[in-house]
């Protein structure tokens, strides 16, 4: 039977034309949907980008004081420290709290959780210590602010700090020290500004439970009271000329013995103390210093 005319150019012309229509509308219409699938992704990723960063603003001024300002305020990294939360600034540990070179430069003690027991806030810009800064923390045991560059504490700074046994002020411009609490047992100074009168007679006299005192690198012209209980004395690097027989023994005691001194430095001072043999009687070992 013949195949019509008709029938044979469908099949050998028409056909393989519209195959061929068909396959290119079919990568068409797929590439498309893959276009769009990428661009409906990329606009889901950035969605959810702008999603997190709204939230994270949103967690920090939860954060911020009531009163700190609300989108128009500055960012964390332009806002002064002392308008930021301790623990935002800071390393809040259970009753330890670490501000060290903190940024922004932290100018004042900040406000600390209840029942911090330790403070270490060193090498910052802390110029000043008042009767507030540690009035509600009764529970302090120990506060290191080395580094600063605090030059005044008020009367009182310390008087309520009745559990505090550790107390570091090294490296800072003091040029005179408020009353100390009656609990330390280690106080240091090193590398100040102190001078005799800037001292107190019974400044330290008064700590009983005192085991190390560190005052060198200052400007003190004698040696203070120091209590019985002192182990190591650090007074190098001073400007003391003289010593005399109640310095560290009891010049009317010949038989007396202080028990508990075993290191004192007097390196670095104007005093010859060869010419002072009997301030010296009472000491298991002679004080580190200049004898030639």
């Amino acid at each position: 039977m013949a195949i019509p005319l008709r029938t044979l150019f469908f099949t050998f012309v028409l056909a393989p034309w519209v195959f061929s229509a068909s396959g290119m509308q079919y990568y068409k219409r797929t590439q498309y949907t893959q276009e769009d699938v990428q661009l409906s992704e990329e606009v889901n990723l950035e969605s959810k980008k702008s999603k997190r960063e709204a939230e994270t603003q949103e967690n920090f001024e939860k954060l911020l004081p009531a009163d700190a300002p609300g989108d128009s305020g500055p960012s964390p990294l332009e806002a002064d420290a002392s308008d930021l939360p301790t623990c935002l600034l800071c390393v809040c540990l259970t009753g330890s709290v670490y501000c060290e070179e903190v940024v922004p430069e932290m100018t004042t003690v900040p406000a600390l959780p209840k029942e911090s027991a330790y403070l270490y806030a060193r090498y910052n810009k802390i110029k000043k210590l008042t009767a507030k800064d540690f009035g509600d923390i009764v529970t302090l045991k120990r506060i290191d602010l080395t580094g600063n560059i605090i030059s005044e504490i008020e009367d009182g700074a310390f008087s309520k700090l009745v559990l505090l046994e550790e107390l570091t002020l090294a490296e800072n411009q003091l040029v005179k020290l408020p009353m100390l609490p009656a609990k330390l047992t280690s106080f240091n100074a090193n590398h100040n500004r102190l001078n005799s009168k800037g001292i107190k007679a019974n400044s330290f006299k008064k700590l009983t439970g005192l085991v190390n005192l560190y005052l060198a690198h200052n400007e003190l012209e004698a040696v203070p009271q120091i209590p019985e209980s002192v182990r190591i004395l650090h007074l190098q690097n001073n400007n003391i000329s003289t010593v005399n027989a109640d310095t560290f023994c009891k010049g009317s005691d010949n038989y007396y013995i202080r028990p508990n001194m075993n290191e004192i430095r007097m390196d670095g001072n104007p005093v010859m103390l060869a010419q002072y043999p009997n301030s010296f009687t009472c000491l298991k070992a002679l004080p580190i210093g200049r004898y030639h």
